[in-house]
């Protein structure tokens, strides 16, 4: 159907460690159960209600599922983007099941993690982006000047 969208976005906590297989290609996929809730006042007897929801997340991305083996555990705050996806397998009985779940594939998916609850997070450097082999540009000083002549009004 042209013209439909399937994304899915949430906010929540890792119910769970991730578990992270490789496939038979070579390539890791994580999976792991996220909670998501909402909390309200009931008008009519002013108690607090809540209710927590849960999501299975499949993550065939290989850069994130590296991120999420490396660095999230559980009860981390993570907020992700995907895709939801329904599909049918049959259990050791061999009845046939069906579940839902978030899938995290390709260009249109997002991951970002919003606590610091993982152990090595804080010496976790930014990567080089640059080529080893490129040469080293030297770097230009900076030119002495006054940023008010440089204004155009």
């Amino acid at each position: 159907m042209a013209g439909s969208v399937n994304k899915v976005i949430l906010l929540g906590r890792l119910g769970g460690d991730p578990e992270v297989r490789v496939s038979q290609d070579g390539s890791k996929i994580a999976r792991f159960s996220l909670a998501t809730g909402e909390s309200w006042k009931d008008k009519n007897t002013n108690e607090k209600k809540e209710r927590t929801d849960w999501h299975k997340i499949v993550i065939f991305s290989p850069g994130l599922s590296e991120i999420v083996e490396k660095f999230l555990k559980k009860g981390s705050l993570i907020y992700l983007e995907g895709q939801i996806r329904t599909r049918k397998y049959s259990d050791q009985a061999g009845v046939e099941k069906t579940t839902t779940e978030i899938v995290l594939q390709g260009y249109n998916c997002h991951l970002t993690m919003l606590d610091n609850k993982s152990d090595g997070i804080q010496n976790m450097n930014s990567p080089d982006i640059e080529n080893s082999k490129l040469e080293k540009k030297e770097e230009i000083p900076a030119q002495d000047f006054d940023i008010e002549d440089e204004v155009p009004f």
